[in-house]
C-alpha cells in the first residue's frame, strides 16, 4: 500500500493531467469591483456581491459596532449560550423582509441545506432535485436517506412522472401505517447558468400531488421581485412555498445562510437540524452586517443599486459576441440574471482563456468539473452594481479580444 502522502500525490497528478487542479488565490483587498491578486489589480467579474455591499460603509459600521458590544466570537452553540442579540435581530429582519412568520440563520448556505433537508426527511420519504442544483442540496438529499430522484434540468414532465410514482409509493406505505412525504428542491436562479426555474409550474405540481417545495433563492434574494425578496415573490408564489432558503453572502454582502418559513418549520429546525444544533454560533459581526444588508436592500438606496446592476446586465446581454460564443442568453426564461456563462467546453482551454483575461486585467474564473459537467467548462461572468459602465466596457473589449483570437467552441 502507498504511504499517505504518496497516495495523495498520485491523486493530485491525476487532477493536473485532467486540467482539474485547483489552488487558492490570495486576495489582498476588500471584495469590490477591483481586487488585488498577486500584486496585480484586476477588474473583478467573478464575485456574487451583486449589489456591492461586501465593502459598503453601512455594513462595515454594523459589523464593527457588533464586535465592540458583543466581541469577536459567539462562545458556544446557540442552544447553549451563543444565541446573541444580533442573531435574533437578523432573523426578525429576514422574516419581515421575506414576509414569513419566522426565519433561522446558519453559518453557511451549505449548513442551511444540510440541516434542513436532513431534519425534515428520512428513509420513508422521497426527494426530487433538479439536475443542476447546488452540491449542498445533493449532499443533503443523500445524507437524509430519503429516496433520491434527480430530474432533468427544469423538466416539468419528469417532475410529474416522479410525483405520480411517489404518490403510488406513499399509498402502499400508508397501508402499513408508515407516514411518507415528498419534497421538491430547486434553485430559483441557477448558480452556474444563471437561468430561472419554472417556479409557478413547480408550485402547481406540488399542489396537485400533495408535495412540499423548497426553493434556494441564493442568487435571487435582493434582486428579483417588487420588494426584492426573490424570484418566488416575482412569480407570485412566495407565501405558498413551504421552505425558502438563501444565503447572506451574495447580494446581502455578509456571510451565512438562512431558512424562512412557518414558525413550526423554524422550531423544528432549532430542535432537529444538526448543522445548527451542533455548531458554534456565527460571529456577531457577520449577523449584524447581514441585518444591515437586509435593511439596505429594502431602502431607496437598495432599489437604486438594483437598477444599476440591471443596467450593467442589459449592457452585457446586448453584446453579440457572447451569444456567438455559446452564452445561452437567448434561451433563458424571464429576466436575464447577473450570472452570464460563456461556454468553452474543454477544461484546459477554459483555464488558458481565463489566464489571458487576467493578463488583460480582467478576472473571470474558469469553472470546471465537478462544479459543472465534464466537457461543459465555462467562463462564469458575474456583474455587480459596483461596476461602472466604463468598467463593463473595458471588460467586454478584453473579452472580445480573447474570444476572437481563440478557435470556435
Amino acid at each position: 500500500m502507498k504511504t499517505f502522502d504518496e497516495d495523495l500525490a498520485a491523486r493530485l497528478i491525476d487532477l493536473r493531467e485532467q486540467g482539474l487542479y485547483r489552488e487558492l488565490r490570495r486576495v489582498d483587498s476588500a471584495q469590490s469591483a477591483r481586487i488585488q491578486i498577486n500584486g496585480q489589480t484586476l477588474l473583478n467579474f467573478s464575485s456574487n456581491d451583486y449589489l456591492g455591499l461586501a465593502d459598503d460603509p453601512a455594513l462595515k459600521a454594523a459589523a464593527a459596532a457588533a464586535v465592540e458590544k458583543y466581541g469577536a466570537g459567539s462562545g458556544a452553540s446557540r442552544l447553549i449560550c451563543g444565541s446573541l442579540a444580533p442573531h435574533h435581530e437578523l432573523e426578525e429582519a429576514l422574516a419581515a423582509f421575506k414576509g414569513t412568520p419566522a426565519a433561522l440563520s446558519f453559518s453557511s448556505g451549505y449548513a442551511a441545506a444540510l440541516g434542513t433537508i436532513c431534519a425534515l426527511l428520512d428513509s420513508n420519504d422521497v426527494i426530487l432535485v433538479d439536475k443542476l442544483v447546488h452540491a449542498c442540496i445533493v449532499d443533503a438529499a443523500r445524507l437524509s436517506r430519503a429516496k433520491l430522484r434527480v430530474f432533468g434540468h427544469n423538466d416539468l414532465n419528469a417532475v410529474e412522472r416522479i410525483l405520480r410514482w411517489a404518490g403510488e409509493r406513499h399509498a402502499s406505505a400508508a397501508e402499513t401505517a408508515i407516514q411518507s412525504r415528498t419534497l421538491i428542491v430547486t434553485e430559483s436562479i441557477f448558480s452556474m447558468d444563471g437561468d430561472q426555474a419554472p417556479l409557478r409550474e413547480l408550485f402547481e405540481l406540488k399542489e396537485k400531488y400533495g408535495a412540499w417545495l423548497m426553493v434556494d433563492e441564493a442568487h435571487a434574494t435582493g434582486l428579483f421581485g417588487d420588494r426584492r425578496r426573490g424570484l418566488a415573490e416575482e412569480t407570485g408564489i412566495a407565501q405558498k412555498v413551504e421552505i425558502q432558503m438563501g444565503t447572506l453572502g451574495k447580494a446581502l454582502g455578509s456571510s451565512g445562510g438562512y431558512i424562512c418559513g412557518s414558525r413550526a418549520l423554524v422550531d423544528c429546525l432549532i430542535n432537529r437540524a444538526r448543522s445548527f444544533v451542533f455548531s458554534t454560533a456565527p460571529v456577531p459581526a457577520a449577523a449584524a452586517a447581514a441585518a444591515a444588508g437586509v435593511r439596505f436592500v429594502q431602502s431607496e438606496a437598495g432599489e437604486e443599486r438594483c437598477r444599476r446592476l440591471w443596467a450593467n446586465v442589459a449592457a452585457v446581454s446586448a453584446h453579440r459576441a457572447l451569444a456567438r460564443k455559446g452564452s445561452p442568453l437567448a434561451e433563458r426564461r424571464g429576466k436575464t440574471a447577473a450570472i452570464i456563462p460563456i461556454m468553452i467546453g474543454d477544461e484546459a482551454r477554459a483555464m488558458e482563456m481565463a489566464g489571458r483575461l487576467r493578463e488583460e486585467g480582467i478576472f473571470i474564473p474558469a469553472i470546471r468539473y465537478p462544479t459543472v459537467a465534464r466537457g461543459q467548462a465555462r467562463l462564469r461572468l458575474t456583474l455587480s452594481a459596483a461596476h461602472t459602465p466604463a468598467e463593463v466596457a473595458q471588460m467586454l473589449a478584453a473579452l472580445d479580444s480573447v474570444l476572437n483570437s481563440s478557435p470556435p467552441c
